[in-house]
């Protein structure tokens, strides 16, 4: 049976990581982060953390809070025609909901890094820096609106990155061999 694994955390945890690490793997990758910056383009915004918050809780407001989940589901079942899939970004319990009565072969994988290495990360990163202040109203926006946490606690497997790529590289391919059991 082809897997689903969707990726969860707060910025900065290492999602993209993971998601780049499955990849290489063979999976395919799934970005519900792709239904924001559809909707920045169809708007004529500018990608940033301002724009892209609106569109996120507009996009819910008009769809309901398993909005990026039902936007997505083409690109998941298409994916999921060719291989295993990764989904990059699941945020709300909805979304998980709406995946979980769709395939019964989710699994959620939690990304965890404390604050401070979140923001050290973030405050460097290329692309969609953020401040430390920043960090924590996305964190506070996530939590608050866009019920990430569910989603995070329900996880099937909690990733610690706290140290270096490789080790967490090491972790994943340890849960990919707990998951081909």
């Amino acid at each position: 049976m082809k897997k689903i694994i969707a990726v969860t955390g707060l910025a900065g945890s290492g999602k993209s990581t993971v998601v780049e690490y499955l990849e290489k793997r063979g999976f395919l990758k799934v970005y519900f982060g792709q239904v924001t910056m559809d909707e920045l383009k169809r708007l004529g915004l500018e990608a940033n953390e301002q724009n892209e918050r609106k569109a996120r809780e507009e996009l819910r407001k008009e769809h309901g809070m398993g909005a990026f989940a039902e936007l997505s589901l083409p690109r998941i079942e298409e994916a999921l025609g060719k291989g295993d899939v990764v989904i990059d970004g699941m945020c709300s319990w909805e979304e998980y909901l709406f995946i979980k009565n769709k395939f019964d072969n989710l699994v959620v994988v939690a990304v965890h890094a404390s604050q401070g290495t979140r923001a050290n990360r973030i405050g460097t990163r290329k692309i969609r820096p953020l401040t430390k202040e920043e960090l924590q109203q996305r964190d506070r926006a996530e939590i608050e609106n866009l019920n990430k946490a569910g989603v995070i606690a329900i996880a099937g497997f909690s990733l610690i990155n706290e140290g270096s790529v490789e080790g967490l590289q090491k972790e994943i391919d340890k849960m990919l061999v707990n998951l081909n059991g």
